[in-house]
């Protein structure tokens, strides 16, 4: 069987929630590999909530359909404040970015505390913006953007990064709605360590399997290359 669309490959899937500083239940959803230990973690950052993004936008809910069993990745996906997907509302309401701080310390705090090892933070839009401002802040091995808007994160807080041992990963699609490769070479020239990977044909939201077959690829060559490359097919049972 071809794996496109919405297939969901087995893993062990949990409800899960998260609670906040500020004494807020955030809902979401951890995928681990269904009969082994996870080789890294993925902690997700949704698109805009305003704009319709959720923990289910389509490129983190296949991520966590297919990596736990084709890349041995735990993914935990979530809503941020506000946030109404299928598996819920989180409490609270969205804040711009600016409470979203605590959000990203309670997903990073989860991993920590669950033993999920070598996080990364996995932003795409909106959520690149939480990553590239708070990132820094958590134990993470690294931060991989999908379509940086760069609304948000300022360019002093894109230029910390300079130096910092942890890796930074941008996918910058050629038809992006906001910043294309070149704007972004030139914004990401602070942090000369950084890999920028423009996207042949690529828009912001990443739609159709080809694009997400290569988002998906990127981000395993970052995390765990050694799964490369990612199986078209698969033989084995579907979860339920």
């Amino acid at each position: 069987m071809e794996i496109r669309g919405p297939v969901l490959l087995p893993a062990r899937r949990e409800e899960i929630e998260l609670r906040t500083v500020d004494e807020l239940t955030l809902v979401g959803e951890l995928a681990l590999p269904a009969d082994r230990d996870p080789v890294a973690t993925l902690v997700t950052l949704h698109p805009l909530p305003t704009a319709g993004g959720f923990m289910d936008s389509h490129i983190l809910r296949k991520a966590a359909g297919r990596l736990p069993a084709l890349a041995d990745l735990a993914v935990l996906r979530f809503n941020t404040r506000g946030t109404t997907s299928p598996r819920g509302t989180s409490e609270g309401s969205f804040d711009g970015g600016a409470a979203e701080c605590f959000d990203v310390a309670a997903a990073v705090d989860f991993a920590r505390e669950r033993g999920l090892p070598r996080p990364w933070l996995v932003g795409w839009s909106f959520g690149t913006e939480l990553a590239l401002k708070y990132g820094r802040d958590h134990d993470i091995e690294g931060v991989i953007l999908l379509s940086p808007p760069l609304h948000r994160a300022t360019a002093d807080e894109v230029a910390a990064w300079a130096g910092d041992a942890r890796r930074m990963v941008v996918l910058v699609p050629e038809f992006d709605d906001y910043l294309r490769p070149d704007e972004a070479r030139e914004r990401f020239a602070p942090v000369p360590d950084a890999t920028l990977i423009a996207v042949e044909g690529g828009k912001h939201l990443w739609v159709g399997e080809t694009q997400t077959r290569r988002v998906l690829t990127e981000i395993v060559a970052a995390v765990n290359p050694d799964a490369l490359p990612l199986p078209v097919e698969w033989d084995g049972p579907l979860a339920d």
